[in-house]
């Protein structure tokens, strides 16, 4: 992926590492696009940040990903990366099974909503001459933590998608790109933001910009805080790891 001179669009990027991102590409010289479930969040986003337009999208509702799609090719016919940036995470407890909502939402979300983006524009990618999924897995991909394991196999789940198209999509123009966020300091859990454990968001944002910039050929980007969970396995450190993440508490 280039990092400058394209136009895309990041449904989930109304705050945290989706805002963040989507001002540092934009910063970069690209036309970028934001999509999210609150309007007044979009509007907000929009009066505050001048040339980042918005569209109101629920990537958990098939028909508003649809529509969503249609209003932003519409308004962006040069429309060249998409980015599966939203996600929820959910803590649960699988004692009884009071979790299964929790699940199925996080699944909804996580899982459905990445392929149904991914089906509503990759026709119109695979028309342009250089293009980009960039899907959203997760350090949690590769080791579990205790207290969110639907959000674990959601990101598994992206994680082998995104290698798996990436497969089918060789013989197209569109690149197939995950990016793999260790904690990073977001309100995605209560509390989260201020975890000392988590990885500074402006931190996080930098190292990913400059690796797009000096690996534009990347399948995964990594910044080195997600590498210790990433090959855990490989290194034979995995239960080491696996026993590390779970000693903190990740909602303080």
């Amino acid at each position: 992926m280039n990092i400058s001179g394209n136009t895309i669009f990041i449904p989930g990027a109304t705050s945290g590492i989706g805002l963040a991102l989507a001002l540092e590409l934009r910063a970069k010289g690209n036309t970028v696009i934001v999509g999210g479930r609150r309007t007044e969040l979009l509007d907000q986003i929009a009066a505050e940040h001048p040339g980042i337009d918005t569209v109101r999208i629920d990537t958990a509702d098939a028909a508003s990903i649809e529509a969503a799609a249609k209003e932003v090719l519409a308004l962006h016919p040069d429309l060249n990366v998409l980015v599966t940036m939203a996600g929820i995470m959910r803590v649960e407890d699988w004692h009884t099974p009071e979790f299964l909502a929790s699940a199925e939402s996080v699944v909804t979300t996580n899982v459905l909503g990445p392929i149904r983006l991914i089906a509503a524009f990759i026709e119109h990618l695979r028309a342009q001459p250089d293009a980009t999924i960039l899907t959203v897995s997760s350090g949690l991909a590769f080791v579990p933590l205790r207290i969110t394991p639907s959000y674990n196999a959601s990101k598994a789940a992206i994680h082998l998608l995104s290698e798996s198209i990436r497969l089918q999509l060789a013989d197209t123009s569109v690149r197939v790109v995950e990016l793999e966020p260790p904690s990073v300091r977001t309100k995605l859990l209560p509390g989260h933001d201020t975890n000392e454990f988590a990885m500074p968001l402006d931190e996080f944002i930098s190292e990913v910009v400059a690796l797009i910039e000096a690996q534009p050929d990347a399948t995964e980007i990594q910044v080195e805080n997600v590498k210790f969970m990433r090959h855990a396995e490989a290194r034979g450190s995995y239960d080491q790891v696996v026993r590390s993440i779970n000693s903190v508490d990740h909602t303080n």
